[in-house]
């Protein structure tokens, strides 16, 4: 009976299909994407690092650390790196780069992808450099053509199209430029405060445990101020990076999913309704609640089913897009093949979600009475509310786990799950109290067509609350993904004034200072900033030193205070960024020898200290007793320089330091004009210039928005779908008004504007809605996870809200051609079912 039944009636559970097809393709595309992206980052992760294991150190190594390096047989090459700027006299530009001079044959997994081809091999010997080959597109570069790298000048050997350990996102703000290691003492830029990295790479043996390795010897390079990174480690975090990524994109391709489901209930619910009469025939000859149920339960599974199938192809199609929108964000190239786990989870979710969510319709069939064959009557039968409780507490809680399953957090889940309730709720809500004012206020002054398209609003078998939730939920989610994209820009826009620095000098010597101040000055600029750096680690914090911290495997301190090089400032007040969450500050010396420190909230946090409490520091081979003063709340955000670890003044003017000076030019062709003569007079100066800064922060933005918005673009897409399916599925209701209507004397063109107000209304309702609560989510995001302001853009009220709309009221007009060219035949031979 189910086969025979849905045979008669597959056009429209081909519609069914339809609305859960683009959720599965959603969900399945982003999971196999992201098994793919697994798979490849362990495979590749050799690749990635260069070789199977990296020492690494913020300092030149010490005896200890050359010892274990020794001991682990040598290293089979090694690395300098460090920012700088570079000059290409041929057009005269600078540029901020990431200058790594290497010994030996890295990479030894992997390979340098250089134009030409031999340069990769050829550049060490021949004492020439490799530079990024965006770089070299940018200023019109050629190999031959020669850069200036701090003192020395050297010939360019080829482009550097990729190497190991380069990944998109850090060689846009610093691009890669490969010297031969013997030439780095000749630049000159081994300075006091220069933020160098040494690498030593290693090949590991035959058989060589590296998780084993790891264990062993991090500790005791952690306590020599060095670390130690495996390929395997490497690629963990690599991939927990990217994971982070798609759990969120996850989330949104849920949320079409769920949006199918919507509209597989609406749909279920209309076509059962018009089965009620069918299903008392079939009870009038001896079939059990029991068999009539099971009959349009399995029609529901099998639906379920072949849309399962379908949405994972499709899903697997899409995810071939994926290494494309994501190639600025990957330092790999991804090969994408079939992975099993996620086409089970495409079936199976086809099948459960379809059943899950057509549950509270399907019982319509279990309460119907053989009475109902000789009733004529509107009403569905009446059903358990107890039932309908459990089948609402199932979904609920299959939301619950799903998202759990999906984010692994299950504060995440709970918010996710808890967040999606309410704005169906709100939008149920509304989509309830519209139809019911407009019962108790319905205006019966205004024109039959108008009157006529409210009605319809709440006539039988209306569409209005599934269209409102389809259409709602689409608008929140483009729109709040809009606004979240506006506040991450707001954070790192520069104020358009004098006051905010858009360049910013590094390093800096004592001796370079005052040339430097005049530079600038004499062209008219203002010195905004002239701040000294000095940099210290941490050697004790209350009574126990870091050394000791790290043996204590109980120990609650985050790691990367024991081992992070602090660049801190000495001053007696507090900037705009800066405010204060416990203690005073200036404050006066608390005590001979021991000086008053303000810290960060997150540094006093993940040291585990208070105001009060006393920390040494190691400032560069002298040990300093400090005593909190003061925590500060820091808003990182803003773009301008700000401090972890705060002195007072009087204290450290004499220690060894470095000064970054700021200012702020009005135009491009001032800052570069400004950055050569200081390039050419300080080569050991870095020079960060934020309009640059910001171009790049602002293209990542677009390409991450892009991303997300394509994912969002499949729940716009199933909400569309929803809104087909149901006005097919009230196809029949619609032509038996239609022709009522034209009996009554009503002509076309008036069923046809009735038809448009009714969209309209639904569209502009619906889209209206979603914004509106799209405006409150958002400045609850601003509030409590970005913590900034939200001043809102006006592109989701002036092009989202009128352009959904638009595609609400051309689709319920193309779907509702065929209700006007019905003839009065159609209803009384009920063709139309």
């Amino acid at each position: 009976m189910a086969w025979r039944d849905g045979k008669a009636s597959g056009t429209r559970l081909l519609l069914f299909m339809a609305s859960i097809i683009l959720g599965i393709a959603a969900v399945v595309s982003i999971q196999s994407f992201s098994e793919n992206l697994k798979d490849n980052i362990a495979l590749q992760s050799k690749a990635l690092m260069g070789a199977d294991f990296i020492i690494d150190s913020r300092q030149p190594p010490n005896e200890r650390v050359l010892q274990i390096i020794d001991s682990l047989g040598g290293a089979d090459a090694k690395s300098v790196g460090f920012p700088s700027m570079a000059v290409f006299p041929k057009t005269r530009n600078t540029k901020l780069v990431n200058v790594k001079g290497i010994e030996g044959g890295f990479p030894f997994y992997g390979e340098l992808e250089t134009d030409p081809v031999t340069a990769a091999t050829d550049y060490q010997q021949a004492g020439e450099v490799l530079v990024d080959a965006t770089l070299m597109m940018q200023f019109g570069l050629r190999p031959g053509d020669s850069v200036s790298i701090g003192e020395i000048t050297l010939p360019i050997a080829g482009r550097l199209v990729s190497a190991p350990g380069s990944t998109g996102v850090s060689a846009s703000v610093a691009p890669p430029v490969l010297i031969p290691y013997r030439f780095i003492e000749a630049t000159g830029l081994i300075q006091t405060g220069s933020r160098i990295r040494y690498d030593f790479y290693f090949v590991a043996g035959p058989g060589q445990d590296l998780e084993a390795l790891d264990e062993k010897v991090d500790p005791l390079l952690d306590a020599q101020n060095a670390d130690l990174d495996t390929h395997t480690s490497t690629g963990e975090r690599l991939g927990r990076r990217y994971e982070n990524f798609g759990k969120f994109l996850n989330l949104v391709a849920f949320i079409a999913l769920l949006l199918g489901c919507v509209g597989i209930a609406s749909s279920v619910h209309i076509y059962i309704k018009e089965k009620l009469q069918s299903v008392a025939v079939l009870k009038c000859i001896g079939a059990s609640r029991k068999q009539s149920f099971l009959i349009y339960l399995i029609q529901i599974a099998g639906m379920g089913l072949i849309g399962g199938l379908i949405g994972t192809g499709v899903g697997l199609l899409v995810q071939q897009s994926f290494p494309l929108l994501l190639q600025g964000f990957l330092p790999f190239e991804v090969q994408i093949t079939l992975t099993v786990a996620p086409i089970i989870m495409g079936l199976l979710l086809g099948v459960f979600m379809s059943v899950l969510f057509a549950l509270s319709p399907l019982l319509s069939t279990w309460y119907v009475s053989p009475l109902q064959v000789l009733r004529i009557q509107e009403n569905v039968p009446r059903k358990s509310r107890r039932a309908n409780v459990l089948i609402m507490s199932a979904i609920l809680l299959f939301v619950f786990l799903f998202s759990y399953w999906l984010v692994d957090s299950w504060k995440y889940a709970l918010s996710f799950a808890a967040g999606i309730l309410v704005v169906f709720m709100l939008l149920g809500g509304v989509a309830d109290l519209f139809m019911k004012g407009i019962k108790k206020y319905f205006p019966t002054s205004w024109g039959f067509t108008a009157r006529q398209s409210l009605l319809n609003l709440f006539r039988p078998n209306n569409q209005t609350l599934v269209l409102i939730l389809a259409i709602g939920v689409g608008t929140f989610l483009i729109s709040t993904l809009y606004f979240s994209k506006d506040i991450l820009l707001a954070k790192t826009t520069l104020e358009a004034n004098d006051e905010a620095p858009n360049l910013i000098l590094l390093d800096v010597q004592t001796e370079q200072q005052e040339a430097a101040v005049a530079r600038i000055t004499e062209k008219g600029l203002p010195l905004l900033n002239n701040i000294p750096i000095v940099t210290m680690r941490m050697h004790k914090i209350k009574d126990r030193t870091v050394n000791e911290i790290r043996s204590d495997t109980t120990s609650t301190i985050n790691g990367w205070i024991l081992n992070h090089e602090f660049r801190v400032t000495y001053r007696d007040s507090l900037i705009d960024s800066e405010s204060l969450e416990a203690g005073n500050w200036p404050v006066e010396s608390q005590g001979e020898g021991v000086v008053p420190v303000s810290l960060s909230d997150n540094v006093a946090r993940d040291a585990g200290v208070e105001v009060g409490d006393r920390l040494v520091f190691n400032v560069q081979g002298m040990l300093m007793e400090t005593e909190v003063a003061s925590i500060r709340e820091v808003d990182w955000g803003r773009m301008q320089l700000n401090f972890s670890v705060l002195f007072p003044s009087g204290v450290l003017e004499d220690a060894p330091q470095f000064r970054v000076l700021t200012t702020y030019t009005p135009n491009e062709s001032t800052s570069a004009g400004l950055q050569r003569e200081l390039v050419q007079e300080f080569p050991t100066v870095s020079i960060l210039d934020l309009r640059q800064l910001l171009s790049v922060v602002d293209d990542i933005l677009d390409k991450i928005s892009w991303v997300i918005n394509f994912m969002a673009f499949f729940s716009i897409l199933t909400g569309i779908i929803v809104l087909i399916g149901s006005v097919r599925t009230s196809k029949y209701q619609r032509i038996k008004e239609s022709v009522l209507l034209r009996t009554l004397g009503a002509k076309s063109g008036q069923i046809l504007k009735i038809t448009a107000l009714e969209y309209g209304y639904l569209g502009i309702l619906g889209s209206t809605t979603g914004v509106l609560l799209s405006l409150i989510g958002s400045q609850l995001l601003a509030l409590f996870v970005f913590e900034t302001a939200f001043v809102p853009s006006w592109v989701p009220l002036l092009i989202v809200l009128p352009g959904i709309t638009m595609l609400v009221l051309a689709i319920g007009l193309l779907n509702s051609r065929g209700v006007l060219n019905s003839p009065p035949l159609e209803v009384l031979r009920k063709e139309g079912v």
